[in-house]
């Protein structure tokens, strides 16, 4: 439960938690051979540093950054008194992150395979108030397939998580079955930012930046090619139960963006007939967006309006993205929101989406999800 700035409170679920293992030894041990032999990036081999560091200095672990820490977002006891203890969270989904697409898709999969292992077998059979994002690689759909089948039934597993930078675009016939697999799941697909992007599209619409100012402000931008092609190629209207989150935040550009769309979507209505609505007819029940800390319009009295155009208040989650050092916290919400809006963000859209309701709140129906 989460005490507000004003006094109020609310359930608060933290829909965008990193989560990594300890160091590059403890990451080989959930590989099998050959994958644990061969040449990995690992979480150092980044292309855009953070000028200040990656991470927030407190989460560097128990023992402090130069006396054999583990590395940030490793423990789910250190992470549990942040998140738990310190922030108010009720429920964590965890995502966790590696390094993109390699050139090897079956090194790739394997990659992605150890970080599902450990993120069940150490953090979500740990603590019920851990959920967990399952990876899966969409340039082997063959294995993102399997990995799916062996984690759906999982009650603490909510989602399927894949790299925002990719080779092609996600509206693609390609990755159909893939986004067939998740909506029969009933699992959301998490489209996170992954800084070491491997082979994947460019970090920015306009190639690769020269600086992490740059980078930081340009890249979550890539879901605009996403969603546009997705809505134009008919996914959602083929795939009803298909559910996607940007985690990278960006639902500040989503209106305007929308209206462009609807613009020049009625005179091209003819040429999608798969799509037969207007682009922003595919929005509610279908986007949603990870509010970070630097999704504007900050603290404006015109902040709840801007959050209820197109229908962006029942689409936005609140994420912290700990361990990261652009950490966000529910105190730095703009206090013009309304109550009901405050509500959605903190925990609700997240309670619908993921099927998850905190004890905190008795009066949802327990049935839908596991409690903590």
């Amino acid at each position: 439960m989460k005490v507000h700035r004003d006094g109020g409170t609310t359930p608060l679920i933290d829909a965008s938690v990193h989560v990594f293992f300890r160091d590059n030894k403890d990451f080989r041990s959930f590989l099998r051979e050959p994958y644990a032999s061969r040449g990995i990036p690992d979480y150092e081999m980044d292309w855009y540093g953070a000028p200040g560091g990656e991470y927030l200095v407190e989460a560097e672990g128990p023992n402090g950054p130069d006396s054999g820490s583990t590395y940030p977002g490793s423990d789910p006891d250190f992470v549990g008194d942040h998140l738990f203890g310190t922030s108010g969270v009720d429920v964590a989904v965890l995502h966790p992150m590696s390094r993109g697409t390699l050139p090897d898709r079956h090194l790739t999969s394997a990659v992605l395979a150890a970080h599902n292992q450990m993120l069940v077998s150490r953090w979500l059979e740990k603590d019920s108030r851990y959920r967990g994002t399952i990876r899966v690689n969409p340039e082997d759909i063959p294995g993102a397939l399997r990995e799916i089948e062996r984690y759906k039934d999982h009650p603490l597993v909510v989602g399927v998580g894949i790299p925002l930078q990719s080779r092609e675009l996600y509206g693609k016939p390609q990755f159909w079955p893939l986004w067939e697999a998740a909506a029969d799941a009933g699992l959301p697909v998490a489209v996170h930012i992954e800084t070491g992007q491997g082979i994947g599209y460019p970090p920015t619409p306009s190639g690769h930046p020269r600086t992490y100012e740059q980078y930081l402000g340009f890249d979550a931008l890539n879901y605009l090619y996403h969603l546009m092609n997705m809505i134009a190629e008919g996914v959602f209207e083929r795939f009803d139960g298909l559910k996607m989150v940007w985690a990278d935040g960006a639902a500040d550009l989503l209106t305007p963006f929308i209206w462009r769309m609807d613009t020049f979507g009625r005179p091209h209505l003819e040429q999608t007939p798969w799509a037969p609505r207007m682009p922003s007819d595919y929005l509610p029940g279908h986007v949603y967006f990870v509010q970070g800390s630097l999704d504007g319009p900050g603290d404006a009295e015109f902040a709840g309006e801007w959050l209820s155009f197109t229908g962006k208040d029942e689409m936005v989650l609140f994420g912290s993205s700990y361990p990261h050092w652009q950490h966000n916290t529910v105190d730095a919400l703009p206090s013009a929101l309304s109550a009901e809006q405050r509500d959605r963000v903190c925990w609700r859209n997240a309670a619908d989406l993921y099927g998850i309701y905190p004890a905190a709140c008795s009066a949802e129906p327990q049935s839908e999800g596991v409690t903590p």
